[in-house]
């Protein structure tokens, strides 16, 4: 997929380069696993040559893709704004006037087109007529004017990101990073994006209003390489007959020093951290309409009792039989 990050005169660095680390990380991460690149990025603006926050400055830009290219790629396209440094956006030039004019005549469809806005690139998009009965954030600083920008925007305030529809903003500048993990673990997968988050040193968070992190997530928060190293195995191949001694030998220590090592660092045993795995892809198995003995059998749980068994012992609501017959009867989305 192509990800296009507009640069105005002045761009916060950080808001863009962050992001773009990630999604680098992320099709290197790809590539080891003998797998593709997943995103193409596109640094574009109204000028081929502009000024950066820091002082450094960016040549050969492409220029603004038009409606129509964006509206017949094949696959999704992510459109990236981002602030500038100061209080308020400065939209009056040329360059920016050139930006808002192109941004009024995209057409935003969730899995086709979809708007990523760091720091204050949610006010360009207010300011292009994009936000209207929207949910959307920003920076603190640019709270009140975010909402001048766009008076139908329904402006959100103390979250690090927001997502509606095909728009997706974050609170400023590093949650840039923490809103570019969110949208790659519905293209990459979350062990793809733990690794990334890994090799950042970031920790994975989300909004205080978001669900849980998912197992794929959660016990990453630590920089113990070895411990990483094995999680990323696990995570990749969650149905294969691991064992303890066997995460061991990914991680060159014993046994017990493995057991030390999870229970030290990530706060859980690795059995325990191994079931969590198993249970989340059996979940995701039932949601995407496999029966219980196929959910089973993809995670690798050796029965569905044992699946059943699991299923109640970690806590989860309802049963497994049930859970799928929600799935069933969900409506889909357009």
């Amino acid at each position: 997929m192509d990800v296009h990050f507009v640069l105005l005169p002045d761009s916060l660095i950080l808001d863009w380069a962050g992001p773009a680390e990630a999604l680098r990380i992320a099709n290197q991460v790809l590539c080891a696993q003998g797998g593709s690149p997943a995103f193409a990025m596109h640094f574009v603006g109204p000028q081929t040559e502009t000024s950066t926050s820091v002082g450094a400055r960016m040549a050969e830009l492409s220029p603004l893709p038009s409606a129509s290219q964006l509206a017949d790629a094949a696959a999704c396209q992510w459109i990236v704004l981002v602030g500038q440094p100061g209080r308020t956006m400065d939209l009056d030039g040329p360059p920016a006037r050139s930006v808002l004019h192109w941004l009024r005549g995209l057409r935003l469809a969730a899995g086709r087109l979809e708007l990523v806005c760091i720091c204050a690139g949610a006010v360009i998009a207010a300011r292009a007529g994009l936000l209207a009965g929207r949910r959307a954030t920003t920076h603190h600083q640019h709270l009140e004017e975010l909402r001048q920008a766009e008076p139908g925007c329904e402006v959100v305030a103390n979250r690090v990101f927001v997502e509606d529809g095909p728009v997706y903003s974050s609170a400023g500048v590093t949650t840039g990073v923490d809103l570019m993990l969110h949208r790659m673990a519905a293209r990459c997968g979350e062990a793809v994006v733990a690794q990334v988050a890994q090799t950042m040193v970031v920790a994975l968070r989300r909004g205080p209003h978001d669900p849980e992190l998912s197992p794929f997530l959660q016990h990453r928060a630590h920089l113990h390489a070895a411990l990483h190293r094995v999680q990323d195995a696990v995570a990749q191949r969650p149905s294969e007959a691991w064992n303890v001694p066997r995460m061991a030998a990914v991680a060159h220590v014993s046994p017990r020093h493995l057991t030390r090592l999870f229970v030290e660092h990530a706060g859980i045993a690795p059995l325990q951290y191994l079931r969590g795995l198993r249970l989340a892809s059996a979940e995701a198995a039932l949601q995407s309409g496999g029966n219980v003995t196929q959910a089973a059998a993809q995670a690798g749980f050796s029965s569905d009792a044992q699946l059943r068994r699991t299923w109640k012992q970690l806590g989860k609501p309802q049963t497994p039989s049930r859970r799928r017959r929600q799935s069933a009867q969900a409506p889909t989305q357009d």
